[in-house]
């Protein structure tokens, strides 16, 4: 079954999800907790790291069915580690104040950046290491993985500073209240446009080779990746498209006392 591209397709989408409501629990469990429970959850899981960056360096030096979801869950281990450090309010940047109204520009970019540079340069390190661990390697699934996930983050967070008109804040943890901010709220901008356009031609492209693909490793390999790449493109649309996808991780998530809910657009 683990063979089959349909099933493949699945996991992806599964495991999205599933990782996804997983660090919005931590979070807002921490969120509810005392003082340092946002520090320690972050300590705690960087055996989840450290296991990720061994299963993509181990599963890169062959190429099979079991070595291609390797590689896939290892890199979602290293991103999700990543994402949990920046939305505990761990590792995001030097600026932690709320944007002061009125500002604009590359002013206002600028002061952003800094709300999150720091997590910025982690994606980027953690690219290089991926990219190191699979240059030459017979399987290479975990570095296009990881470099949607990172394509879209990127592309994403732009967005959400240039201006879409669908943003959510329901999900933003405590520790990054003064993100909301440095978002926007309004017409899309040509930022959407190249993002979404970019991120179509990826999962087009994906489609062809797993069409083409020769081996069923590579059927599976790129059925996650086409997986991915299509709720990476989704998720932008969420940014437009008025669809109640918070509703597929709040039933799973503890309450807190107010919540603030504008728009819809999540991804890991």
């Amino acid at each position: 079954m683990l063979s089959s591209p349909w099933i493949a397709a699945l996991i992806a989408l599964f495991s999205w999800w599933f990782s996804t409501g997983i660090i919005l629990l931590v979070v807002r469990r921490a969120d509810k907790a005392k003082s340092g429970a946002h520090g320690a959850s972050v300590f705690f899981s960087i055996p989840l790291i450290a296991l990720g960056m061994a299963g993509l360096i181990i599963s890169a030096s062959t190429l099979d069915v079991a070595n291609v979801y390797i590689a896939f869950l290892s890199v979602l281990l290293v991103w999700g580690w990543i994402e949990l450090a920046f939305l505990s309010g761990i590792i995001t940047g030097p600026e932690r104040q709320s944007c002061p109204e009125g500002l604009t520009g590359f002013a206002r970019f600028n002061r952003a950046w800094h709300t999150l540079s720091h997590h910025e340069l982690l994606l980027l390190c953690g690219l290089l290491v991926v990219t190191v661990a699979t240059t030459g390697a017979e399987n290479t699934f975990g570095f296009w993985a990881y470099l949607i996930l990172f394509t879209a983050r990127i592309s994403a967070k732009l967005n959400l500073f240039f201006g879409v008109p669908r943003i959510n804040t329901e999900f933003v943890p405590a520790p990054l209240q003064h993100l909301k901010s440095y978002f926007r709220q309004g017409n899309v901008t040509f930022a959407f446009v190249i993002g979404v356009t970019f991120l179509s031609l990826a999962t087009a492209c994906f489609a062809e080779r797993l069409y083409s693909a020769e081996t069923t490793s590579m059927q599976v390999g790129f059925a996650l990746l086409f997986a991915l790449s299509a709720l990476a493109t989704l998720e932008h649309w969420l940014m437009v498209i008025p669809l109640p996808d918070a509703k597929l991780w709040r039933w799973m998530l503890p309450a807190l006392p107010t919540t603030s809910k504008t728009g819809q657009s999540h991804e890991l």
